[in-house]
């Protein structure tokens, strides 16, 4: 049943964006549209309280557990830039909007863009961590928690592997393209 649960809050979020673009762009409804912008992180909530429900009711701690929370970290990190990420491309085709710029392809920028992205990822796995670990605490019970455990060590590993690329550019920076 969780599982579901984390599918649908993933929905529900691309949901509400989408709902609150259209609602500003189209229908030229700005507040209703910044209401419902706004009303992303109550689908974490709402997320949060049905994991913890779950396993406070004797649940065995699963994947979906762990997904939850790597969602609601990877959410709150990530969230704003990819809700502005859509606003932009929203406004560019439905509002005339300015057209959208996207990220830098080369050079110092590019460096920069990727370890500011590898930051964002630390952030999303520092929050995940705090909620798997608030888990592991609640449900004090080893074998009904490995797959927590797991799921903190195979996202380290994610982490290591992201820095070491995203930081690679910073002493090996892409060079530009020639122009044919």
């Amino acid at each position: 049943m969780i599982t579901a649960f984390i599918i649908g809050c993933e929905i529900g979020f691309w949901v509400f964006v989408l709902a609150g673009l259209m609602c500003r762009y189209i229908f030229r409804l700005k507040k209703l549209g910044k209401v419902l912008l706004y009303s992303t992180p109550l689908i974490d909530l709402a997320l949060v309280i049905a994991t913890v429900y779950d396993l406070r009711g004797g649940a065995e701690a699963t994947f979906a557990h762990s997904l939850a929370a790597v969602y609601i970290g990877v959410s709150i990190a990530f969230g704003h830039r990819m809700i502005s990420w859509a606003d932009e491309r929203f406004a560019h085709r439905f509002a005339n909007g300015p057209e959208p710029v996207g990220k830098p392809k080369s050079g110092k920028a590019h460096a920069r863009y990727e370890r500011n992205g590898w930051l964002r990822h630390l952030l999303a796995f520092v929050i995940g961590a705090v909620i798997l670990y608030g888990m592991i605490w609640m449900v004090d019970n080893e074998a009904r928690t490995e797959t927590l455990h797991e799921t903190l060590r195979l996202w380290l590993l994610v982490l290591g592997i992201d820095f070491a690329i995203s930081f690679s550019y910073t002493f090996w920076p892409r060079k530009e393209k020639a122009a044919s």
